[in-house]
This record gives C-alpha cells, sequence and structure tokens, in this order.
C-alpha cells in the first residue's frame, strides 16, 4: 500500500480521529467534594520483563455508572479485593470486578491516597518504580471524554445537523457555540461527562490486562479566554474523578494536554478545525506564552507528592503540526516547556512526570539526538494506516501484519537512539471507515467520497456493521491488534469507547478497544501479543544513557544543542510583527479535592494546595492594559500598534525560563519584572522537512496558514 506524501503545501490533515482518535452507607463513606468555586478558587494563593510473564486469560465487567463532579469512589467492603469482589460506586450502583490477572483494587476513606493498589500480578503497584522501556506499557485512550471528537460522541453533533451536507457544527468550538445558543451548554456536557466514563471503565481496562490509561485534556479546563465558547472548568472536575479511579485499580495516567491557545494542529479535536495559530501567525507566540503557562499550572498539580504517582506522564502538546509551525520553532517551544517543568519539579527520578512530546508525524528517527542530556522526555509517535491511500487489493486478512513490517523496526530503533519511545495512538482501522472518522461532511478514502478521491476500494458498510461480522473476520481483526501491540512495544489503543451514533449503535467499531473485548475481536490477555512479530531481538531495555530516565546528568542539557533552540520567541512565520502577553496576571492554581474523614464530616484530609513549588512565583502572562489584540484564533495579517509590550519578534522580548529552586520551605512572595517594551523587526523563516509517510495525519480541507 503506498502512501501518500505528505507536502508542507498540502492543507492539514484533519484529524477528526479523524484520526487518525463508595461506599454509600455509614461509616466507610467518602465524600470527595470538589472545591468548585471555579473560576475561582483559581486564584493562585501563594519491564515487566517479557520473559517472565506467564499467561493468564481475562474478563470484562458491565456498563458503567456515573457519579457526582468531584466524588470518590469507595469500597462496599474492606479496603482491597480483587477478582470477583463486589463495587458499589459513589451513586449506589454496583458492579463485580472481573480481574484474572492477580490485579488488587485499594480505597480506604481514611487514607484516599494510599497508592498500593496494582491492576496485574506482574505491573509495578503505583507505589512501586515502574522502569520505563523495561516494564511495558498496556494502554488505551479515553478519547472524546474531556476533549470531544465528533467520530467517538456522534449524537452529540448529530444533533445539530440538518442534513448529511451540513457542516455548521464541526468541532468542540463549533458544538459549544450551537450548545450555547440553545442553552444546553453545562447541562449537555457535564452529563457527557458523568456517563461517558466511569469508574467501571476502569475496573473494566485493569480486568482487560491493560496499566496505563492517556486522557486528553484540553486547555480550558483551566480558563476560558475572551470570546472562546468552550465550557470552563468543569472537566478537571472529571479529571480528579479520573485521578480517584485509576489510583484505586492501580493504573497510571498519561495526562495529554490535547487543545492549545489557538490550535497546535487545525484540528477538529484541537478546539477549533482550521487555521493553525499556536507558534504561528501574528498571535502565535502569544498563543505559545499561554500554553506554557498551562502547561506549568498542570505540572504544579500533577507533581504534587498526593498525585505524582498516579499521574507520571505529562504529554505536553499533542500532534504539533511540525509542516506548518517549522521544526526549529517546535524545539524552541518543547525546550523552554522542559526548563519551565523542571524548575517546578527539580530533575531526577522522582521529581515530577516524564516529558512527553509527539513526533510531529515526522516518525522516530527524526528525533534520535533530540535535546541531549534532557530529563526524562519520551516521543509519542502516532502510527496509523486509516488516513494513508486505501490498499488496493482486499481481503483484509492479507494485511493483519502490516503493523509488523512497517513499525517495529523503527520503534525498535528509537527506543535505541532516542530513549523512551510509545505509541499514544494507534488503532485497528486499517481503511477510513466510521461515522465522521475524517471529520464531518468529508466522506472516506474508501469509498471514493472523500476530498482528493474518486476511487472507490470498497464499500463501508462491511467495516461498521460490526453485528455482521464473521468469526474469520473477526479473527483477522484480532491479529491485526496483536501484530500492532508486539511492532509498537509501548502503546495506547484508541480508543477505549466509541458512543451510540442516533441510529443506536457504533458505527466506527474498528476504534473502539471495550467492543472488540465484548464481541471478541480484541484479545482478552495482551500479552498475547509478545512476540507475534517474530522479533529474536526486541528491545528489553534497560534505556540509556542514564540522564534518558532521571539519572547522572538529568537536566545537564548539551549546551550546543541549547544554543541552537534556546531563543525565545523564535522568528515566526506569517508575521512580520507578533502580539506578545505581559507576566503581570494572578495564577490560576487547580483546585484540589476534598475528602472528608469516614464519621466526621468536619474533619478533612489534607488533599495538597494545587501547587507543589511555593518558590515558583512567576505570574501569569496575560494582556497589555490599552493594547488591542487579534483574535488567538484567526489569521489576522496585523497586530495594532501597542504602547507597552503588545508586539514582538526575534530573540529580545522575553528571557528563557530561569530555574526556580525547589523550595525548602512554605513562603512565596510573587514578584516578576514585566518587559517595558519591543521593538518591532521584519524578518522571515524557512525550514525543509520530509515527513514519515507511515506516521502521518489526515489530509483535510482544513485551511492553514
Amino acid at each position: 500500500m503506498d502512501s501518500e506524501k505528505y507536502s508542507p503545501a498540502s492543507p492539514p490533515p484533519a484529524r477528526s480521529r479523524t484520526k487518525r482518535f463508595a461506599l454509600i452507607g455509614a461509616a466507610a463513606v467518602v465524600v470527595l467534594v470538589l472545591v468548585i468555586a471555579l473560576p475561582v478558587a483559581l486564584t493562585r494563593k501563594h519491564s515487566e520483563n517479557r520473559a517472565a510473564e506467564a499467561a493468564h486469560g481475562s474478563s470484562s465487567g458491565s456498563g458503567g455508572a456515573g457519579g457526582s463532579p468531584g466524588a470518590g469512589a469507595g469500597p462496599t467492603s474492606g479496603t482491597t479485593g480483587g477478582d470477583g469482589s463486589k463495587i458499589t460506586t459513589e451513586d449506589g450502583r454496583t458492579f463485580t470486578y472481573h480481574n484474572s490477572f492477580g490485579g488488587r483494587w485499594v480505597y480506604d476513606a481514611n487514607n484516599p491516597f494510599d497508592d498500593s493498589a496494582r491492576p496485574q500480578s506482574w505491573t509495578p503497584a503505583l507505589n512501586e518504580t515502574f522502569h520505563y522501556g523495561t516494564d511495558i506499557i498496556r494502554g488505551v485512550n479515553l478519547g472524546g471524554w474531556l476533549t470531544l471528537e465528533p467520530f467517538i460522541t456522534p449524537a452529540l453533533f448529530q444533533k445539530y445537523l440538518k442534513s448529511p451536507n451540513d457542516t455548521s457544527v464541526v468541532d468542540e468550538w463549533t458544538l459549544s457555540q450551537a450548545m450555547t445558543a440553545d442553552g444546553t451548554l453545562q447541562t449537555t456536557l457535564e452529563n457527557h461527562y458523568k456517563t461517558f466514563i466511569t469508574e467501571e471503565d476502569f475496573a473494566q481496562i485493569a480486568g482487560a490486562g491493560l496499566n496505563y490509561v492517556r486522557i486528553s485534556l484540553p486547555f480550558w479546563a483551566i480558563e476560558v479566554r475572551d470570546d472562546e465558547p468552550f465550557l470552563p472548568h468543569t472537566s478537571w472536575t472529571y479529571f480528579l474523578k479520573a485521578i480517584t479511579w485509576a489510583r484505586k485499580y492501580g493504573i497510571r495516567i498519561n495526562l495529554d494536554l490535547h487543545a492549545l491557545p489557538g490550535s497546535q494542529n487545525g484540528y477538529n479535536h484541537g478546539g477549533k478545525l482550521g487555521i493553525v495559530n499556536f507558534m504561528n501567525g501574528p498571535m502565535g507566540f502569544a498563543n505559545a506564552q499561554r500554553s506554557l503557562d498551562y502547561i506549568r499550572i498542570i505540572t504544579e498539580f500533577i507533581s504534587q507528592p498526593q498525585y505524582k504517582n498516579v499521574v507520571p506522564m505529562f504529554g505536553i502538546a499533542n500532534e504539533v503540526l511540525i509542516p506548518t509551525i517549522g521544526q526549529s520553532n517546535v524545539n524552541a517551544f518543547y525546550y523552554q516547556a522542559h526548563q519551565i517543568i523542571r524548575a517546578a519539579t527539580g530533575v531526577g527520578e522522582g521529581n515530577g512526570p516524564w516529558i512527553s512530546i509527539h513526533d510531529g508525524f515526522f516518525g522516530p528517527a527524526l528525533w534520535a539526538d533530540y535535546m541531549p542530556g534532557a530529563d526524562r522526555v519520551a516521543l509519542d509517535t502516532h502510527p496509523y494506516f486509516a488516513f494513508q491511500d486505501q490498499p488496493l487489493a482486499p481481503p483484509f486478512a492479507g494485511l493483519v501484519n502490516r503493523p509488523c513490517t512497517d513499525f517495529a523496526d523503527r520503534i525498535n530503533g528509537s527506543l535505541s537512539a532516542f530513549g523512551m519511545t510509545y505509541a499514544g495512538e494507534y488503532s485497528n482501522g486499517w481503511n477510513d471507515c466510521g461515522t465522521f472518522l475524517n471529520g464531518i461532511g468529508m466522506g472516506t478514502r474508501f469509498e471514493g467520497t472523500f476530498p482528493g478521491t474518486s476511487t472507490a476500494i470498497g464499500n463501508c458498510l462491511d467495516w461498521t456493521n460490526w453485528a455482521a461480522w464473521t468469526d474469520d473476520t473477526k479473527a483477522s481483526i484480532k491479529k491485526f491488534a496483536l501484530s500492532s501491540m508486539d511492532a509498537l512495544s509501548h502503546s495506547f489503543f484508541w480508543t477505549w469507547k466509541i458512543a451510540n451514533s442516533t441510529a443506536g449503535t457504533v458505527e466506527s467499531p474498528l476504534w473502539s478497544y471495550q467492543l472488540g473485548l465484548q464481541h471478541g475481536w480484541m484479545p482478552t490477555d495482551p500479552r498475547e501479543a509478545v512476540g507475534y512479530c517474530g522479533n529474536t531481538h526486541p528491545f528489553a531495555g534497560p534505556i540509556s544513557p542514564p540522564s534518558r530516565t532521571g539519572g547522572v546528568g538529568a537536566g545537564t542539557i548539551d549546551p550546543t544543542w541549547v544554543a541552537s533552540y534556546s531563543v525565545w520567541p523564535p522568528a515566526i512565520s506569517s508575521a512580520p510583527t507578533l502580539a506578545a502577553y505581559a507576566p503581570t496576571g494572578p495564577v490560576p492554581t487547580l483546585p484540589v479535592p476534598t475528602f472528608t474523614k469516614p464519621g466526621d464530616a468536619k474533619a478533612t484530609i489534607a488533599a495538597g494546595s494545587g501547587w507543589t513549588n511555593t518558590g515558583d512565583t512567576a505570574l501569569m502572562n496575560v494582556g497589555v492594559s490599552g493594547c488591542q489584540y487579534p483574535s488567538a484564533w484567526a489569521a489576522t495579517p496585523v497586530v495594532p500598534p501597542c504602547a507597552a509590550v503588545g508586539t514582538v519578534l526575534g530573540a529580545a522580548a522575553v528571557p528563557p525560563a530561569a530555574p526556580v529552586p525547589v523550595p525548602t520551605t512554605n513562603t512565596a512572595t510573587r514578584t516578576r519584572t514585566t518587559v517595558a517594551g519591543a521593538v518591532p523587526t521584519t524578518t522571515t523563516a524557512t525550514e525543509t522537512t520530509t515527513t514519515d509517510a507511515l506516521l502521518r495525519p489526515r489530509i483535510t480541507s482544513a485551511p492553514r496558514l
């Protein structure tokens, strides 16, 4: 199957995934109440070794139940249990925990931060060391939950589409506008967050042999500005639930910042479909300033002792579109983020999360020499077949080993050359069939209805009507899944579940891990994949040099590399003059849950402050008083003049992030000198790069600069 070549002149891939994608009763009740005086209690106060594994089977539970915002989970009896134990959720519903892999849940209302749970016998408990590169990440995404995507929750979008050709609602921006217009934004999204993913999903994930979840979180979990229509703060409430549930079942979280201000990719899951305004265009730098502030705020929260074992990995920007932004500018942003994160956490293993960066669909090889000496940086790659030219010669049974032949060597090589490398997304989608998979109104390549295609390869009904699949078809899909799992070594399937369309059925079945488990095309034990590709010398760790995993030398970045990428802001194309914010605003602190002790509603259990480093007192980048700014989401070609800091370009305006010492006291004073002014100049930046055709995103008609 030949792949399309990705040209920087072509429109951005509409990765619509386009993807790709309590105990209720007496003394044991824990009431986890979120201190959500949001918006504003938001102002800050100042391997496993493969050879050691033994085979087991697994079974999964039934559908989940929702809970109230910020509420925690408590067991029916005792504080721990295994296979066959009964769980009562915070709203009184019950289910049976099925886990034949030796996993044990742990929840103690008197000690809600007990990290001794483990999802399987072979996976380290949360309070034990996970050896990256040796212990295998077997993960799944919770896509479409806290960041919406049309193909994952089609019915939410279909409500507002009046005809098959209607493209008035295509992303979370336009959906939020439509919901605001009919007064349902808060109620609809809150119900979605409450019911789409629940505690039982986490129990099922552990019971399926998986040990990690990747959760997509948008920046509006923290705040919105100006005319941004998104529902602010509420998704954070449910991310706190995710932390509680993950802790209970021993599952680690890879928090992925999926949408940045202005959009880092122009995809429908990046906030707004269309132009890339992050590190691109006149508001590109200002949007990057906001993004770095949000990265810092999240880092400060998840690095607290109460949360760092549960959220040990942080993806700082999902699928940054390098052909538009440029490799050098992405490197500069990633460097700034690394410095800000490590200033907050300190360096070395145990100090803050792994920093995950996306390869921009250029493939792992491009990143082999990236930031030598950086402290615990992981490379995320998203290998999809669905968004390439479609196979011209079905049957599918002949394609099931393609992941082995196309991906195994490059992942194996990157684990040696770069360090920790994993597939943050992959699926069983060997074609692009599925309602809204390519985006609303975009058609499919498989049927020749996608823009730029005309030849039909087959009928998508054959691949969306899963109830009609034969045992042979299911067996082939399972082989494809096993091939992917083994080839990718450490991976997260996209995605755990797909919601029903308005027709009452799942219409993108190749993308639902849960549905595959229930109906026989996903392995009930993912270890079945070990050795599937026949690689006699798979990478088995450890990752070297030690600096890459937080050992000796971590955080001492090669000075030559630093000299190349530490200029901030860098020259940004499509913008002779850049708008800039000034660090003069109060910093939002993400709220922590409130746990009350059983039998004493007035006694609370310390849950942190939302901020781990009291020495980190820098202010928030906000608009300069009296300055006019272009829209953060539109390609306005000119930045209005500003008397203060409104415009900057090149190297001089904002200094690189300086290290902040990890504090030894609990006192802090917020001070920071603002930039007094800047001199606009004109410059251009040209960069030529080549993408990895097998790791490329989808092509759509979305415009971009």
